[in-house]
């Protein structure tokens, strides 16, 4: 690709960003969004971390499914999850499952160097 294709290319996904995110702001005085859409999008947010952090938690390095004690986010994430549940911290919850990872990680570290 030329140097001028590429400046084309970014000068185009700049306009289109600023179009899609401004369509909102522009169209949405006008359109009002029914109530049970409303109520779907409270739930987007969540949806978008679980896509985000399922698959990091679950998969294992060769990118096959890990469910085993081996897998050291997936322990960390079920200890923050019950930290959460005890606490209902999230700051604390983020810091103890980042705790438990590191304590986790440096463990198995250790273990294959003896």
């Amino acid at each position: 690709m030329a140097d001028w294709e590429i400046w084309i290319v970014i000068g185009v996904l700049g306009v289109a960003t600023a179009l899609t995110r401004s369509a909102f702001w522009v169209v949405g005085h006008r359109v009002t969004i029914p109530p049970r859409v409303q109520a779907m999008l409270r739930y987007a947010p969540t949806c978008a971390l679980a896509a985000v952090i399922g698959p990091d938690l679950l998969l294992g390095p060769g990118g096959e499914v890990l469910l085993t004690p081996a897998n050291p986010k997936l322990l960390a994430g079920i200890a923050a999850l019950g930290f959460y549940l005890w606490r209902r911290n999230m700051l604390q919850t983020i810091v103890f499952g980042m705790l438990v990872f590191t304590l986790l990680r440096v463990s198995h570290v250790f273990e294959n160097t003896l």
